[in-house]
């Protein structure tokens, strides 16, 4: 039919045949879930000459413990996967709440984490958790595998650090440290099945009655999803405690670089930052703090 444009498709079964395809095609797009890359085909933001569907490779979709210790999540795990995980949910329960709150079930089931990811958004809801635990990406390519801290896998709103030929294979997140705890909240129009209109994650590492250091990640407040590194400063070696929570609150509010849209004004997503970090602590910690 005129004014059809053809695709080709391929569902190779190995990571170099991927590699082959990425490297001689010109406009090629990796395809896993679909749940990103089919709506901005179908909404006309990207028009790819050649779909990649990595879904036959083995061995992408494990949830498991890792070799290096920890825990190993593979890019094509679905996000109905990690929530179910009982791995998951017992050693990083932030990790899995994120992922129930992202989409709807159906999404869920279909979407991965790789995808998810890789699709670069601000708002990526599995984002700020992996990041708050240190989490790294592992990246396969022809040339062989390396490892980025998942804070330096984005690089603006849908880039990454990927080559034209690079694969992301593995997330992997490391144990987390003694006397540590963590939380991860989303806030959005509606209570489920919403892109946030912000999102962040803590980890908070103890020592004693002192907070060791922590790990504040703010998401769609920023062109990438973001530690609030000012913050996090500032509660680092000292109590825990209310007057201290809310200051931090309030930096991490002037710390982050939200835009206006239709989910928020720049100043409405300012004071949700603020009154999530008090609510974050609260959560991991256990302890109420005023709001």
């Amino acid at each position: 039919m005129d004014g059809q444009i053809e695709i080709e498709y391929s569902e190779p079964s190995t990571l170099n045949e991927v590699f082959s395809i990425l490297a001689k095609v010109d406009g090629a797009k990796v395809l896993a879930g679909g749940t990103d890359v089919v709506v901005s085909m179908r909404e006309g933001k990207i028009a790819p000459s050649h779909l990649v569907n990595i879904k036959r490779i083995p061995g992408l979709d494990r949830i498991g413990p890792s070799n290096e210790g920890g825990l190993s999540i593979g890019a094509l795990a679905t996000i109905g996967a990690v929530d179910s995980s009982a791995m998951v949910r017992n050693a990083f329960p932030m990790v899995a709440e994120a992922a129930h709150q992202l989409g709807s079930l159906q999404v869920r089931n279909r979407a991965t984490v790789g995808g998810n990811l890789c699709n670069s958004s601000p708002s990526a809801d599995m984002a700020p958790p992996f990041i708050a635990l240190g989490a790294v990406a592992k990246i396969a390519g022809p040339k062989g595998e390396r490892s980025v801290l998942l804070e330096d896998f984005f690089a603006g709103p849908g880039m990454t650090v990927l080559s034209k030929t690079d694969i992301l294979t593995e997330i992997h997140i490391p144990s987390p440290p003694p006397d540590s705890c963590g939380a991860f909240l989303k806030h959005g129009p509606r209570q489920c099945m919403d892109i946030a209109t912000v999102n962040a994650a803590l980890m908070v590492k103890m020592n004693g009655d002192l907070c060791d250091y922590a790990r504040l990640v703010l998401g769609a407040v920023a062109p990438i999803p973001m530690r609030a590194k000012k913050a996090e400063a500032e509660i680092r070696g000292r109590p825990i405690e209310d007057g201290l929570v809310r200051k931090v609150g309030e930096i991490a509010a002037k710390e982050c670089t939200p835009i206006s849209d239709m989910r928020g004004s720049l100043e409405y997503r300012r004071e949700i930052v603020n009154v999530l970090v008090r609510r974050l602590f609260g959560k991991a910690l256990g302890t109420r703090f005023s709001r």
